[in-house]
This record gives C-alpha cells, structure tokens and sequence, in this order.
C-alpha cells in the first residue's frame, strides 16, 4: 500500500513540477506585460499548490499525521495570489492606459483605478 501512496505523491510532484515550467516558460516568452501576470498567477499557483498536496498526502499517509502547516500555506497562496495579480493589473492600468481607451464601464460609468482626477507627479521637497 506504501508503493500506491509514493505513486499518489509523485503524480502530484510531476503535476506540480509541469504547472510551475508552464508558468514560468509563460513568464519569459509572453510579449504584453499583463500576458506576463497571468502566467505566474494561475499556473505557478498551481504548481505551489500541487507540492503542498503532495506534502500533506506524504504526512498523512506515510507519516500518519497531519500537519497544519501545509493547510496553511495553501489557504494563504489562494488568497493572497488573486489580490497581487489584481493590484499589479490595476496598476498597469492606471500608468499605462487613459479612460477614454478603456472599454465600456457598464452602469458604474467610470472604471475605479481612474475615478480620481490624475495628480501630476510632484516633485518631492523633503528629500535633501
């Protein structure tokens, strides 16, 4: 039964392992950089998350116990992952197109990352 549950945790190492070369050769070889954000985002999450699978399977099932850390790990890369890639995306946005270049923002009229007038960049006098 041991020979089974090393075959479960190598399956989801090599998943892991194609998830995180696709994720990075996208990274590289994808031209615009929001292409780029989405390569690390959604493929080499999956990577992460295939090694943690394969490390809370290895705890259970070989060690016989479960180890907390893992769970943890995962919950946070889920949730932190989307929230970086959607700040970096609206900063693209806002230094790299004008409103009037945007699609249609439907009934809210106004996209949120240019709802405020643009400030000019001021220089700054404290720096000595």
């Amino acid at each position: 039964m041991t020979f089974a549950f090393e075959i479960l945790i190598a399956f989801f190492l090599i998943i892991s392992g194609i998830f995180g070369f696709v994720g990075s050769f996208g990274m590289i070889k994808l031209k615009d950089p929001m292409s780029r954000l989405h390569a690390p985002t959604k493929a080499t999450t999956l990577g992460v998350g295939g090694v943690l699978l394969a490390s809370i399977c290895h705890s259970v099932l070989i060690e016989h116990h479960l180890s907390l850390h893992e769970l943890l790990i995962t919950l946070f890369l889920f949730l932190t992952a989307p929230i970086t890639a959607l700040f970096i995306a609206k900063w693209h946005i806002h230094r790299h197109e004008k409103p009037q270049d945007l699609p249609d923002a439907g009934e809210d009229e106004l996209w949120a990352t240019h709802a405020v007038e643009q400030v000019e960049d001021v220089p700054d006098h404290t720096a000595n």
